[in-house]
């Protein structure tokens, strides 16, 4: 008993220069935006204060992550002052830390460390794998650097424009790069395994790619004021509730595409290189399910958060729109996952297929009825 408890203080007596920091933090932007926080943004400020002390508490790693992200955020806009055209003639921003500039640099560094993580497998380079993780870390940094820049920028447009840039698919599919990283560093952490990387980075590169080529062919990096039903402090936390439920959702998925690769080389031969590289099925099947785990917790919070905002909007908790519907498809789909998993013991190549066709599902939910489904949430559409 004693040696339990001594284990869970021990953290907290090396991280309390964390908490320090972090309620620095809270006080400070509580003190500086008194005039303008409502109780509802006050509450959300001091539950990512609480949130970022638990996580940063058992994760070494995001701790040094928040801290870059802070400092360059701090200092973007500290460059741009009060002023927008200063990123067209600091260089600085206009190369680094502007939203756009960031972003791009967490698109080459994500593609580079999708190429390493693979590399790395390839060769069976335990270095190469490293250089993958430290360019996913890089990358994490720079898109939500980008985000938190691009915040500011937002406000600095017009005091009605501003907002939380978590409201179109350009900047949810930022938000979903970054997230599902930070998902798979924490469990590359937990398990000390980097062999899954590549094939992780994989389905970010593909939200890299779209995200490119919306902001290339329809501008959509271009920041407009929001609609009437997005002016809502709900935004702040169901979007990125929702999407830490899509991300886990993904990274299973994922974890699923090896999991059969694995498998099926492991039939043929299973003395393979690939097979002597990969974790075990054992552990692959347990991290497929403790990502769904994750993500079916987060996505019920968010479809709870979606429904209460709804009825502040449209004056209902539910209304059939097409976008709610397949919402709750997606909520059955991994309950049942789940259930299979829990009551009848379900695992392996069953599983990690319905992860793998989970994800089809949820990227429909997600993408698919913006584009072909017309509803209340048609705003979202490409």
């Amino acid at each position: 008993m004693t040696t339990n408890i001594q284990s869970m203080i021990k953290p907290v007596g090396h991280t309390w220069w964390w908490h320090g920091l972090l309620l620095l933090a809270v006080i400070g932007l509580l003190t500086a935006y008194h005039d303008v926080f409502d109780v509802y943004e006050v509450s959300i400020l001091i539950f990512t204060g609480f949130s970022m002390a638990f996580v940063g508490n058992q994760w070494p790693e995001f701790r040094v992550h928040a801290i870059a992200v802070a400092i360059l955020s701090l200092f973007a806009i500290q460059l741009y002052g009060s002023d927008l055209a200063a990123a067209e003639v600091n260089g600085l921003l206009q190369y680094i830390l502007a939203s756009q500039s960031a972003i791009m640099w967490m698109s080459v560094f994500f593609i580079a460390a999708t190429l390493a993580y693979f590399g790395g497998l390839i060769f069976r380079s335990a270095y190469t794998e490293k250089i993958g993780t430290s360019f996913t870390w890089i990358a994490t940094t720079f898109g939500m650097t980008g985000l938190m820049v691009r915040w500011r920028e937002t406000h600095m447009m017009g005091a009605d424009i501003g907002y939380i840039p978590v409201s179109n698919l350009y900047e949810v599919f930022i938000l979903f790069a970054v997230i599902t990283a930070l998902i798979y560093l924490f469990y590359e952490r937990r398990y000390q395994v980097r062999s899954l990387g590549g094939f992780v980075l994989l389905v970010i590169s593909a939200a890299v790619a779209f995200q490119l080529w919306y902001a290339f062919e329809r501008n959509a990096h271009e920041i407009q004021p929001l609609v009437p039903a997005l002016q809502s402090y709900w935004m702040k936390i169901h979007v990125p509730a929702n999407f830490i439920g899509y991300g886990a959702f993904a990274m299973a998925a994922m974890v699923g595409v090896a999991y059969l690769l694995v498998n099926w080389r492991m039939q043929k031969n299973p003395s393979a290189s690939l097979v002597k590289s990969m974790p075990p099925l054992s552990m692959m099947d347990d991290l497929m399910y403790k990502s769904i785990a994750l993500g079916f917790a987060f996505f019920t919070v968010a479809t709870i958060l979606g429904a209460l905002w709804a009825a502040e909007a449209w004056g209902g908790y539910w209304s059939w729109d097409p976008k709610e519907t397949w919402a709750l498809i997606v909520w059955l789909n991994y309950a049942a996952w789940l259930h299979m998993r829990m009551t009848k013991g379900w695992n392996g190549v069953p599983m990690a297929w319905w992860a793998i066709v989970g994800l089809f599902v949820t990227l429909f939910a997600f993408l698919g009825v913006n584009m072909f489904l017309s509803g209340l949430h048609s705003y979202g559409g490409l």
